[in-house]
């Protein structure tokens, strides 16, 4: 056993490979696994679950896939609400879609329905990611919004992803695993909260790895990276699979369980520029950042409409939507000029505070 000494620090090597190598961090995710799992269903209204919970998780994990690509691998992305709109899309087909081997007919289960829906979002990924290997930076963001209108226009034109539905909508089917039906909120919260928790981790690892690794020296200095052994063809495009096929993870849940139909307009160009303020606001090149920047999009709105009536400060919903617009708009600023990694990087720093206190360094 090999040991590193830094004073009177010793940690071995397999301590420093750990996820979560220093105890606090370890203790603070348990405690906030056990209030998320056991404290939220049991204590939570029914509006706080379905309303605010729900959609915060499954907003954080696509804000997780955009920032695997843009924080980790430096791609730039304005397409994340086109690839949750086909891992929704694909996720209904797959539902719907009746298989026979043998004796048995029914429909594909529906954890497998889900990850093969962001399967299919990793492949539309890889295909608009192609681009990638000859263009970076604004022709990049141009390239990626040209994927969100050209995905968003062929849902609505074509009938065959929508069942030749009449208005385009359609309604997910039920949240039915092994014949148990997920129907009230706190279930729907655990079934979504168990993707996302088991996801993060995923991607808590793969950063780590040495495909993490590859995305991030790319990131810093392409150039540099290829010559070190990294090919940027392979690189990039594993970068646009695994953000694209958590995105994709993210629409299905999205039309599944918080919406309960599948629209295309639920995943326009507002939901990816909406993604992109949270991987800018919460910390691009972390995943807990991205928790925290979805935790701020959702709370700033609820914020914005009932703090200042109980301060006698009534304001119509239209002035909340113009000012929620100007503090986004500020703080995006803010951070891109004096925090770059966001309000990941303040948490950072506060947690190493306290973790010195009350003998700082």
């Amino acid at each position: 056993m090999f040991y590193r000494e830094a004073g009177q620090f010793k940690s071995s090597y397999k301590e420093d490979q750990a996820i979560f190598p220093i105890l606090q961090d370890r203790i603070g995710i348990a405690v906030m696994l056990l209030i998320a799992f056991v404290g939220i269903p049991m204590f939570a209204t029914e509006y706080v679950i379905s309303a605010i919970m729900t959609p915060f998780l499954i907003l954080a994990l696509a804000a997780i896939g955009l920032n695997i690509l843009t924080g980790y691998a430096g791609q730039i992305s304005l397409g994340t609400g086109g690839f949750m709109a086909v891992g929704a899309f694909a996720a209904y087909k797959f539902a719907t879609w009746t298989i026979a081997i043998g004796q048995f007919e029914g429909t594909l289960p529906l954890v497998i329905t889900i990850l093969l829906a962001g399967v299919m979002a990793a492949l539309v990924g890889v295909m608009f990611g192609i681009p990638s290997l000859r263009i970076k930076g604004f022709y990049l963001a141009v390239a990626t919004l040209a994927a969100q209108f050209f995905i968003e226009w062929v849902f609505i034109k074509f009938g065959w992803f929508t069942n030749y539905s009449p208005s385009g909508v359609i309604t997910a089917p039920p949240l039915k695993i092994m014949g148990y039906l997920f129907d009230t909120a706190p279930e729907k919260y655990l079934f979504t909260l168990s993707f996302v928790a088991v996801l993060a981790m995923a991607a808590k690892n793969l950063v780590r790895s040495h495909i993490g690794r590859g995305w991030m020296a790319i990131r810093d200095m392409d150039i540099a990276a290829e010559i070190i052994g990294f090919k940027p063809l392979n690189t990039k495009l594993s970068a646009f699979a695994v953000s694209s096929f958590f995105c994709g993870v993210a629409g299905a849940l999205w039309a599944f369980v918080h919406l309960g139909t599948v629209e295309p307009e639920a995943f326009g160009i507002n939901r990816s520029f909406s993604i992109l303020f949270m991987v800018i606001i919460g910390g691009m090149g972390s995943i807990a950042g991205s928790f925290i920047g979805a935790a701020f999009i959702m709370l700033l709105p609820i914020f914005l409409s009932n703090v200042p009536p109980m301060i006698g400060w009534d304001i119509g919903v239209d002035l909340v939507s113009h000012i929620e617009f100007m503090v986004f708009g500020i703080l995006i600023i803010f951070f891109l000029i004096v925090e770059p990694h966001g309000l990941a990087r303040l948490w950072s720093i506060g947690k190493e505070k306290l973790r010195t206190w009350p003998f700082p360094y």
